[in-house]
């Protein structure tokens, strides 16, 4: 574990300065005092006297003898701080060395070839979300940007260059998938991670429950290393309720492809998690009989599928699949259901039908040399569904199914 200090050289000479002179005033208290605890006359001729002195003039001598080591340790300890104090500073100086060296090294290599030879690449931003390359001979990639708009996907990861680890793909916006993972080094590093896919749309005017978005793909690893992790699949849209719905929840995005390991040795990177399926809308019965609809669909969304985990190397395990998505939730009053007035003395409420869960992701092949390959994914759990009610409501339910789980790699 590495600890980060923050040091300012002109600070620590100026407390090495304050600590002098306190030795310097306390040294001075010490000498004047040495003479009349040192030396302690008799109070009288008698014995009683005499060793009452004695004794006083010890202890007097004995505080002379720790004061002069206390003062010699001061003196050390000064010294030290005065020694850091210069390291720092030498410190400070080579790294500003260092650091207009790495500046001439490495610009015209980035004026040349769009990239420094040493140093880790950019982070994506809003004007350029996809990560900058790091350097060519070391550097990580820079990670994604993550998107705020709709329908805008992730910016992808940096890919690494000879040593380094490819940067994170960016979460996408609503609707959108997420950012691919970057490569990792050519001879060393782990692929980065795939960014998360975005929250399907809510529905507006009845239409649109949107599906979530793809899990971007983990990065490949070079020739050592591990592959990213594929992005999970964005959750299925919501309702936004009174008549805001659609007959259908959102589906849950599928999740990212874990990156390859890498092409000597590495282990694949396991697969993102199925979305989540958006819940059913909700029925409220009002004292005149008459219904409302709230948040969901009268069908709960479908979770989504867990991603593929990736190959491994010649040398290596395959990555796990993905988990496939839970379903969506139906049922009255909390999640879905659809109902209507069948005549003055009975309403039939039809539970809205849980979402069936998705389906877990195969694992990745394992290496063809020496290997295992990855487990297949667990399906996602189907929805639930209401059980109440009685009397003037006739309750008609359905559960979703589970989702198959997924194979194991070859």
């Amino acid at each position: 574990m590495v600890s980060y200090v923050v040091a300012i050289p002109e600070l620590v000479a100026s407390a090495a300065v304050d600590l002098s002179g306190l030795a310097s005033t306390l040294s001075q208290a010490s000498v004047t005092a040495a003479l009349p605890t040192t030396s302690v006359l008799a109070a009288g001729a008698d014995e009683v006297s005499v060793a009452i002195a004695s004794l006083f003039a010890g202890h007097g001598r004995q505080y002379q003898a720790l004061s002069a080591q206390l003062g010699a340790f001061h003196e050390q300890f000064v010294q030290l701080m005065n020694a850091g104090a210069n390291s720092y500073a030498v410190a400070e100086a080579a790294n500003a060395a260092e650091q207009r060296l790495l500046a001439a090294v490495n610009a015209p290599a980035q004026a040349l070839l769009g990239r420094p030879l040493i140093g880790d690449g950019a982070h994506g931003t809003a004007a350029n979300p996809n990560g900058g390359a790091g350097g060519l001979l070391y550097g990580d990639g820079g990670n994604g940007f993550s998107q705020a708009a709709a329908g805008a996907v992730g910016g992808r990861g940096g890919a690494a260059g000879l040593i380094g680890n490819g940067g994170s793909g960016g979460a996408g916006g609503v609707n959108a998938a997420g950012g691919v993972g970057g490569s990792g080094g050519w001879l060393f590093g782990n692929g980065g991670a795939g960014g998360a896919g975005g929250t399907g749309a809510a529905a507006v005017g009845g239409f649109g429950a949107g599906t979530g978005g793809l899990g971007g793909a983990g990065g490949a690893a070079g020739m050592i290393g591990r592959g990213g992790i594929g992005g999970a699949g964005g959750d299925g849209g919501v309702n936004t309720g009174g008549f805001d719905f659609d007959l259908t929840a959102g589906h849950g995005g599928t999740g990212g492809i874990g990156g390859r390991g890498g092409w000597l040795m590495g282990d694949g990177g396991a697969g993102g998690r199925g979305g989540l399926g958006g819940n059913g809308f909700s029925v409220r019965v009002q004292s005149d009989g008459s219904l409302v609809l709230d948040s969901g669909g009268a069908v709960a969304g479908t979770g989504g599928n867990g991603g593929v985990g990736g190959a491994a190397g010649p040398i290596g395990t395959g990555g796990a699949g993905g988990s496939g998505g839970a379903g969506g939730l139906g049922g009255l009053y909390s999640n879905g259901s659809i109902g209507f007035i069948t005549s003055p003395d009975t309403i039939s409420v039809f539970s809205g039908a849980g979402g069936d869960g998705g389906i877990g992701g195969n694992g990745g092949d394992g290496g063809w040399f020496l290997g295992h390959p990855g487990p297949g994914g667990p399906g996602g759990p189907g929805g639930t569904r209401y059980d109440g009610l009685d009397g003037r409501v006739t309750v008609v339910q359905i559960s979703g199914n589970p989702g198959a789980d997924g194979n194991p790699g070859g």
